[in-house]
């Protein structure tokens, strides 16, 4: 009874030791990078045995399942086709016992948890002694962040100062301070490190300056500034005042510009007008036919002109309307009575300039078909016409 005690005590020693001889370590359980820098994966594993072991390496994600990544079977090293096979390697040789792993230029999306597992052919080793895992966590620093300004910034009015950035990881923590010569800094209410938002209340002329908003987080930091202008309320409507006195000069000049383009438009086209309607109205005047003669002809009318220069003198109101010489008609016709006493009736031209007839225009025609009496209580004025020969000379 008292020998099988002794044997299961030898039994479980023995295999506690054998046990204890095939195990992994690791370094760390979490491991932090920056991204783009290089990140170690810490690990080791104890053996008694001489035999080469067989090691993998694995990567589990939250959005998909495990995937090797990297193995080692008889002596020969098997990068796997991922997207970390150009960054990802042993650190040291795997028969030294140390199988730590490097990643290079490491992204974030190489977050994520990495096990290891190894397996000696003549040696044993309790469950979940044989694995080892590690977690990876890329940090990535905050972008630039963007600063604005909320609000109208006159004295006695709030505003509020915003800065955001659109990436970083962790999400990082917004500070706020009023920069050099008037160095500030602010605290929680008027802060939100969270949200990145500073709040200023019933400002002055003396709140005017530069505030840089600093995004931090573990993997580095990025600032912005935005300047800050407080206007006096009288200064805004002295501007407001100029600008809409501007506006209104403006105007006003243009609308009298427009009128006084607009009447001499108007004056123009008005006079365009009346002068077509004389164009239409007037009557070409004719050209009397001794004004055609030839040049030898003028010394005959000269001298005839002169022969009878003495009845011009009398004025043509003194005779009676049927004693009229003449009277030019629509047609171009004259009408007038027989001469006196069997007498021709003098006919009168126009008299001569440097030897040439000077042109003498027609008065306007009465209406035809009308009688000297009907011209005459019409107001007409008889016009006297002088006779022609058909040679050219005046009788």
């Amino acid at each position: 009874m008292g020998a099988l005690p002794r044997a299961a005590l030898a039994l479980a020693a023995l295999l506690g030791v054998s046990s204890a001889m095939l195990e992994v370590h690791v370094g760390t359980g979490s491991v932090f990078s920056v991204e783009g820098q290089q990140a170690v994966l810490p690990a080791w594993y104890t053996s008694r045995s001489q035999k080469k072991p067989y090691v993998t390496w694995l990567l589990d994600k939250e959005d998909a399942d495990p995937f090797q990544i990297l193995t080692y079977l008889d002596g020969v090293v098997k990068v796997e086709e991922t997207e970390l096979k150009p960054r990802v390697g042993f650190l040291y040789p795997v028969l030294t016992h140390n199988i730590s792993v490097l990643i290079n230029a490491t992204r974030e999306r190489d977050s994520g948890q990495y096990m290891c597992t190894v397996n000696v052919v003549d040696d044993v080793t309790s469950t979940g002694k044989n694995v080892g895992v590690i977690n990876l966590t890329v940090l990535v620093p905050p972008a630039a962040p963007a600063c604005q300004l909320h609000g109208n910034a006159v004295v006695g009015a709030n505003v509020t100062l915003s800065c955001s950035s659109k990436k970083g990881k962790p999400s990082p923590a917004y500070q706020w301070q009023r920069t050099a010569p008037t160095l500030q800094v602010f605290f929680p209410p008027a802060q939100d490190r969270v949200r990145g938002t500073l709040k200023l209340t019933n400002l002055s002329l003396d709140m005017s300056g530069v505030y840089v908003c600093v995004a931090e987080n573990r993997a580095g930091s990025a600032e912005c500034s935005v300047v800050l202008e407080v206007h006096s309320t009288s200064t805004k409507a002295v501007i407001a005042g100029a600008v809409l006195g501007s506006l209104g000069a403006l105007a006003t000049v243009i609308f009298f510009a427009r009128r006084v383009v607009g009447y001499r438009r108007k004056k123009r086209d008005g006079q365009e007008e009346a002068a077509n309607e004389i164009k239409e109205d007037a009557v070409a005047p004719k050209t009397p036919s001794w004004a055609r003669s030839p040049a030898s002809d003028t010394l005959s009318k000269t001298s005839t002109l002169s022969s009878i220069a003495g009845t011009r003198e009398k004025p043509y109101g003194t005779r009676p309307p049927s004693d009229t010489a003449s009277i030019l008609t629509a047609t171009g016709s004259y009408r007038g009575p027989p001469p006196r006493g069997g007498g021709r009736t003098p006919n009168l031209s126009p008299p001569a300039v440097n030897g040439a007839p000077r042109r003498r225009q027609d008065p306007a025609a009465p209406p035809a078909s009308l009688p000297p009496s009907s011209l005459a209580r019409a107001g007409a004025v008889p016009v006297m016409v002088p006779a022609q020969s058909r040679a050219g000379s005046l009788v």
